[in-house]
Formats: C-alpha cells, structure tokens, sequence
C-alpha cells in the first residue's frame, strides 16, 4: 500500500470522531444490555479493541462499521458468558408486547394481509441504497422509532445474529412472541424506510 493509500485507510483517532461514535455505541449497548455499568464496559473494551488492532483497519469499510463490528462480538460474548438470572423488569411482558405492536396493526386487515393503502411499494434499487452512508442515517432513525424492546429483539436477531433460542433465553419471551416482534419490526422499518428513502423512486 502507498503511502497516500496508508494515510486514507488510517482510523480517524481525533477527539471529536471518537466522541461521536463513542455516543453511538454507548446507545446501542445500553439497548442490547439494559445495564449502563456493563454498556459502557463493553463500549470501552471495545475501543481499547480497536485501538490495539488499529493496524488491522484496512479501509475496506467505514470506520463507524469497523468498530460497531468489535462492539458486536463483545456484546454477543457478554450476553453467552452471562450466567444472570433474568428479572421480572427484564421480561417482555404480554401487556408491552401489545401496546408495542398496535401502532403496527393499523396497517392491516382482521386477516392479516395489508390494507390496500397501506401496502408498501417495490424498492427499485435497495442493494445501491444500502450502499450509501445517508441510507444508514435514515435507517437508524427508523430503528429510534420502534418501542425499544422492538428494536432490542430485531437488533439481537439481525445485527447480533443471536439464535432465536439466545433471544428468548436472555429477554424471557416465547419463540411465537420472539416471531412476532421480528415480523412487526420489519413492518414498522419498511413503511419508515419507504416513507423517509424509497417513496421519491418507488412512486
């Protein structure tokens, strides 16, 4: 690699990105967690992760994504070596899993099909769209506006990549509830994303 080529791959170690990101992930473990004192060991383990192996930063993603990544695996290893008993405020209980998920049902006829005025449209190009940094600022807000234990399960199932069995055993809920969210999360982030990024092409 060039030298030019080095300097561009190079971890932007300035105090205002680490702040930046450091806030980001700070919140995404915090959601994962429910525990502040572990979110920030775990976000601290992971910059003191990404600082040793800096080198290994090639430049081949964003940083952002390069180090949410080491944030992940330490979260994903915290949540399989925790051996907590879960408590009762820990529980997605049947009554928050209702009020969640009304929002959602709106959109939907008795059978559960879409309401015609509701059915979202074709996305033309989504692979070019995951593709631009804007379209994960969109996306993020759109997960900001699930109810929390919503985007907590969808976030351990699809950005984790937990086992629905690690799901349930960590938030206490059925495999039948764990479906359920996961199927209103991807409802509630598809009529976001069409609202806010597809609507202007898919229309």
């Amino acid at each position: 690699m060039s030298k030019a080529g080095a300097q561009a791959a190079a971890p932007p170690w300035d105090d205002a990105s680490i702040s930046a990101i450091r806030r980001d992930m700070l919140r995404f473990a915090r959601m994962q967690l429910r525990d502040s004192g572990a979110a920030e060991d775990m976000v601290q383990e992971a910059l003191m992760a990404a600082m040793r192996s800096a080198k290994s930063f090639a430049g081949r993603s964003a940083f952002k994504t390069w180090m949410f990544a080491i944030l992940r695996n330490k979260i994903v290893d915290h949540i399989r070596a925790s051996s907590r008993e879960i408590c009762s405020s820990d529980l997605v209980g049947s009554s928050d899993l209702d009020a969640g998920l009304e929002e959602f049902d709106v959109l939907f006829k008795q059978g559960g099909h879409w309401n015609p005025d509701d059915r979202p449209a074709t996305w033309s190009d989504p692979e070019a769209a995951f593709e631009q940094d804007a379209f994960w600022q969109v996306f993020d807000l759109c997960m900001n506006k699930l109810p929390e234990h919503i985007a907590r399960v969808y976030t351990m199932r699809e950005l984790l990549e937990l086992e629905t069995a690690e799901i349930c055993a960590e938030l206490g809920i059925t495999p039948n509830n764990c479906f359920v969210i996961l199927h209103r999360a991807r409802l509630g982030l598809r009529e976001c994303l069409e609202n806010r990024w597809f609507q202007g092409e898919a229309r």
